[in-house]
């Protein structure tokens, strides 16, 4: 049936540093990181400022020439992090540097700068107002968040093993945090203890936990060398000796090193394969040969399972290049059998959440299938800067959709102002283009769960912020707020990594760039009397999706410069990265079908696992309701949140966009669905990926704050 329209060095010992290589592409002053980050790449000048990394650097605005080389990091591309992260000690973490300080009893747990200059103006990335955001003033949760954020934007981005990352890393801080309290229940390591000064004790032996884990989580990373010196530094200027690994006593870093110790032995027998690298072992073998990228079609057994892609001059999700030739290996298929926080199942052997599988080709659902791919191809060609087709995205004209859709008309009032919500007309082709670009794989690449880290830190730092845990009740110091949060927040993102990699796992699922070439290469599908017709083949649509013709490739038509493909398919789409993103566009046009590449780079294409479900819709959806839950209200701050991207000053692909413009949501669950979409206009996922992500991402999110509730409680 067929509808229309729609590389190799020794890896160190675990605890051994890797030392830099000569020659490694990620030592001495080259390391390599993401590209760019979201959250507002403003124009203004910062003092970034570190006695002990001796790292004060001028950091010129958006307009100016100057650049920074602080560990190969461009100045557009710090810029954008450092906006993100509310321009304070992510920023600094993303450089390697520290503010010294000493630490003391605070209500906080985040001690005082013992000195450096006083902490620079930001803008808070969720209301925009520009406010003071001192990384002296951070909890030590906070503090170690930013640690392990920082860790992971240079390691290889594999969500599920950081969303797991992120999971242990809150849960020692919680245990350490919890054994200083009576009814608290702790996780992987149960101890009370007791102090004189318990706050000064917790910052203790939360750090402790933090340093040990994060330090042995990374120590055989290709960045291990960079990392533990980063962490190093953080440890010492909290006055605390990296030496005292010492787990007996009932000391602060005894506790904490105990913890560590618990939740590293955890680790180790939880499922993952942490010992073998992650890797699925010989529990998957992909059903499909490698789609070679640079060559037209796609040879696949079973064309409704995913393809390994064959990539020349590689680069992961961070750009970390590699040389030659590189066969993708699949990301995470046994992760169902990971440990979760509060996933619950009565059969081993089947996923957490089975909403069946997605449609597939020659079955029953067939015409669904080929209808959300030629969607897809739909989606990049709107991605052209050339097309004056505008959209309105204001909170007032888009988004509010019921779970699970794109149907929502947006909303009449913003509830926390009663104002109405003013118009944000953009040009389509910039909006879907930022908007596959900003959510991308993460802010710098902390991967889709640190990238909702970054959001929740910077709803905590808004200055409007009243931390009342669930929005009522006593408030609460930033270290209950932080430690509580972290735990509800990356028990979610784990659980989601689970569920949606279960599913992965599961069905296996076909990206769209081996689909559609597949599909094209087979011809079409809608009428058996025109040429190039196969049951397998594209469904045609006038201006999209065509037969090459000798009459539409003669001279001056638009299919002129396919005249050597007669018979074949063309579509109308997104044309690839151009040869300097920074100063040209692909733009939209008439290609050969069977090359169509999705709105990603060259070198990356799509992401080394199945398709179904999106993690970044499930990912998405569980962050925004833990966040809902947790703060009390589905609203941003003030019921808005804007975000600015320059013209010419943001994309990676290619130039753009062509005009400044500004993502707004009213709610969590307005950025989260926007997250979803936004892999279809990145042409890495379909519909059914994405949809279905959102509908477990909010099960899972919901179930994972009812179980931080009751260790809460006790």
């Amino acid at each position: 049936m067929c509808a229309g329209n729609g590389e190799a060095h020794r890896l160190p010992g675990r605890g051994e540093p890797r030392q830099p290589q000569r020659g490694d592409r990620r030592s001495g002053d080259r390391d390599v990181r993401s590209r760019a980050l979201p959250l507002t790449p403003r124009a203004r000048t910062q003092w970034l400022y570190s006695p002990v990394a001796e790292c004060s650097r001028r950091v010129g605005g958006i307009g100016g020439n100057t650049s920074i080389h602080s560990d190969g990091v461009s100045r557009r591309r710090f810029l954008r992090f450092a906006a993100v992260a509310g321009g304070s000690m992510a920023a600094w973490a993303l450089l390697g540097c520290t503010q010294q300080r000493v630490p003391h009893s605070d209500a906080s747990g985040a001690g005082a700068a013992a000195s450096g200059p006083e902490p620079v103006a930001t803008t808070d990335a969720v209301s925009g107002r520009v406010s003071s955001a001192p990384p002296r003033a951070w909890s030590v949760a906070r503090r170690w968040d930013e640690q392990l954020l920082a860790a992971i934007r240079i390691d290889t981005p594999r969500p599920p093993v950081h969303a797991r990352n992120l999971y242990h890393l809150s849960a020692a801080m919680w245990d350490a945090w919890a054994a200083y309290d009576p009814r608290a229940t702790q996780l992987f390591h149960h101890e009370r203890a007791t102090a004189a000064n318990i706050e000064m004790a917790r910052a203790e032996t939360i750090s402790y936990a933090a340093y040990r884990l994060i330090s042995d989580r990374f120590a055989r990373t290709a960045n291990a060398f960079d990392i533990q010196r980063r962490l190093d530094n953080a440890f010492a200027a909290l006055g605390y000796d990296t030496q005292n690994t010492g787990t007996s006593g009932d000391n602060p870093a005894a506790l904490g090193n105990r913890i560590a110790a618990a939740v590293q032995a955890a680790g180790l027998a939880d499922g993952s394969n942490e010992q073998g690298n992650y890797a699925p072992g010989d529990r998957f073998t992909p059903m499909n040969p490698p789609l070679v990228t640079a060559e037209p079609g796609a040879t696949m057994t079973d064309p409704n399972h995913w393809q390994p892609l064959r990539i020349n001059g590689y680069a992961d999700q961070n750009g970390s290049p590699s040389e030659g030739i590189t066969t993708q290996s699949n990301v995470g298929p046994h992760w169902a059998a990971v440990t979760p926080f509060a996933l619950r199942r009565t059969d081993p052997t089947q996923p957490y959440m089975d909403p069946g599988p997605p449609p597939r080709l020659g079955t029953a659902t067939d015409a669904e299938f080929k209808r959300q791919f030629v969607q897809v191809i739909r989606y990049s060609s709107e991605l052209d800067p050339a097309d004056t087709a505008t959209v309105d995205i204001s909170p007032g004209a888009m988004s509010n959709n019921p779970l699970g859709t794109n149907n929502g008309k947006g909303r009449p009032t913003n509830p926390q102002t009663n104002q109405t919500y003013a118009p944000n007309v953009v040009k389509r082709a910039d909006y879907a283009r930022v908007l596959a670009e900003f959510w991308a794989d993460g802010p710098a690449s902390e991967t889709p769960p640190g990238h909702w880290n970054l959001i929740a830190n910077a709803v905590s730092d808004s200055p409007v912020a009243v931390k009342r845990i669930g929005g009522t009740g006593p408030v609460v110091n930033d270290l209950e707020w932080d430690v509580k949060l972290y735990l509800a927040l990356n028990g979610a993102v784990h659980d989601a990594a689970i569920v949606a990699w279960g599913l992965k796992g599961t069905y296996d699922s076909v990206r769209p760039v081996s689909a559609i070439r597949y599909m094209c290469g087979h011809g079409q599908c809608s009428d058996s009397t025109l040429p190039a017709y196969n049951a397998s083949g594209i469904p045609l649509e006038q201006g999209l999706i065509e037969i090459i013709t000798a009459d539409s490739s003669r001279p001056g038509q638009r299919h002129s410069h396919l005249a050597d493909h007669v018979g074949e398919i063309a579509i109308r789409a997104w044309r690839g990265q151009p040869n300097d993103p920074e100063t040209q566009v692909g733009g939209v046009g008439w290609m050969l079908a069977s090359m169509w590449f999705p709105y990603q780079r060259s070198n990356f294409v799509t992401p080394p696992f199945a398709a179904y479900t999106s993690g970044h819709s499930t990912f998405s959806r569980s962050a925004a309701e833990v966040l809902a839950k947790f703060t009390g209200s589905p609203y941003f701050s003030g019921g808005l949140h804007s975000t600015e991207f320059p013209a010419n000053h943001f994309l990676d692909f290619e130039q753009g966009p062509s005009a400044t413009i500004r993502l707004q949501w009213a709610t969590y669950f307005d950025a989260a669905d926007e997250a979803g979409i936004s892999r279809l206009y990145g042409g890495i996922h379909i519909a059914a990926d994405d949809f279905t992500g959102r509908v477990t991402g909010s099960a899972v999110g919901l179930g994972a704050y009812a179980e931080a509730q009751r260790i809460f409680a006790g």
